[in-house]
């Protein structure tokens, strides 16, 4: 058995009055809490209770402690300021944020005089937050879509289909940075630097810009995310994908980019009203900084688990197995498999483990009775091998003990 390299969290789970213990491998659908983000939270909870918008001591301690937070954030991403961080509910909030406030930005650079809606580029394998904002508002004729698709050579999406797609009404480009079922990572960087170009060119003939959003909630914590190098206008920031509270976070490359939602008192200069939840801001302000301080340890145990989990399923599976993986550069703690040899599609595998916890795909898609991924047959995963796949995500304290279990639990599903 491994030791637990970054000792952080036990991957061993009771379920209810079952003493044998479970083994999680669903952390791509949301982790649990680092000891140390716990830790910082419950005391935020007595030491900072107070209003952070109060002069008084109780409010500066509170607002001390967001600003810890914040530069945690910033640090983390390789932000120039702390200004350019902030928090949300979660990333869905953070993902409409973005729509809306680009939106926005097009009707005021008409001055609201034009019957032009702003046009969007998204993908097909994007998460729900972005997918249905941006079709309801399709269908209410606030703006004009387009989704490109999965290049199947590449395994991710294509820079050029996007930049042929740009139209001068064009206002937003919002691609996820890493894909949460088959860990394909998104040529961000690339895409970014291509709509630069365009902009470059609409210089003297529009006022509008393209802009650059990413999701990054899959990639913190498994991958580096520095803002700087992606040349991203908007990044999402998911805490619980990465040992932290069940909060996000906007990073926004300028003030001006952000249009409030909401209306109300003068909380996140204005752009995110509303009192703030101090006790889960320091705890997601805690989870950056283990992920800023500790990022290559994660990235070299994710690599060495993925490894030694490949290697045990050739042994128990030979043959049988079909490893949904893309021709691109992946996460190293995402596996997606299908076990072919036999007629049980993947939830129904799942469900006759006695100890393996993981899911078909998305989380937020569990309880629709869908048994293909639309994610997957984007992906060219044929509808006979998406329908038995399975998502294996690790964690930071996977083990090799814990793979032998899960293994040995899904061999005994077929015998």
């Amino acid at each position: 058995m491994v030791s637990n390299v970054c000792n952080e969290q036990p991957n061993s789970l009771q379920n209810g009055n079952d003493m044998q213990a479970k083994v999680y491998m669903d952390y791509n659908a949301t982790t649990p809490l680092a000891p140390t983000v716990a830790k910082e939270i419950q005391q935020s909870l007595f030491t900072a209770w107070g209003n952070p918008s109060s002069s008084h001591s109780a409010g500066v301690q509170a607002k001390l402690i967001i600003s810890k937070a914040r530069e945690n954030l910033r640090k983390m991403l390789n932000s120039l300021s702390s200004n350019e961080i902030f928090f949300m509910s979660g990333g869905t909030e953070a993902n409409n944020h973005v729509i809306h406030s680009t939106i926005k930005y097009f009707k005021e650079c008409f001055n609201e005089n034009t019957d032009r809606k702003p046009h969007v580029i998204s993908s097909v394998i994007e998460h729900d937050s972005i997918i249905k904002p941006l079709l309801q508002l399709e269908k209410e004729g606030c703006l004009d879509l387009t989704l490109v698709g999965v290049c199947k050579h590449l395994g991710h999406v294509d820079p050029d289909e996007i930049f042929s797609n740009v139209q001068d009404n064009t206002v937003l480009v919002t691609i996820m940075m890493a894909h949460n079922e088959t860990g394909a990572i998104q040529p961000i960087k690339e895409i970014s630097s291509g709509i630069k170009k365009i902009n470059e060119q609409r210089v003297g003939k529009s006022n509008l810009s393209v802009f650059v959003h990413t999701d990054a909630a899959q990639a913190i914590g498994k991958i580096k995310v520095d803002v700087q190098e992606l040349g991203v206008d908007y990044l999402t920031v998911v805490g619980h994908k990465f040992y932290g509270p069940k909060i996000g976070a906007l990073w926004v490359h300028s003030l001006c980019l952000l249009n409030p939602m909401l209306y109300g008192g003068g909380q996140e200069k204005g752009k995110r009203p509303g009192t703030e939840n101090v006790c889960m801001i320091a705890g997601l302000g805690e989870a950056a900084r283990l992920v800023s301080e500790n990022l290559n340890v994660y990235e070299a145990h994710f690599k060495k688990m993925k490894g030694y989990l490949k290697f045990q399923l050739d042994k128990a599976f030979s043959s049988c197995i079909s490893y949904n993986e893309m021709p691109c550069a992946t996460l190293s703690n995402t596996l997606n498999i299908s076990i072919t040899s036999y007629s049980l599609n993947g939830r129904e595998v799942l469900n006759r483990c006695k100890f393996l916890l993981a899911s078909v795909g998305a989380a937020c898609h569990s309880e629709n009775g869908e048994s293909v991924s639309a994610s997957l047959l984007a992906h060219g995963i044929t509808e006979e091998i998406a329908k038995r796949a399975i998502r294996l995500s690790l964690g930071r304290d996977t083990s090799e003990n814990d793979i032998d279990i899960i293994v040995s639990d899904l061999r005994s599903v077929f015998v």
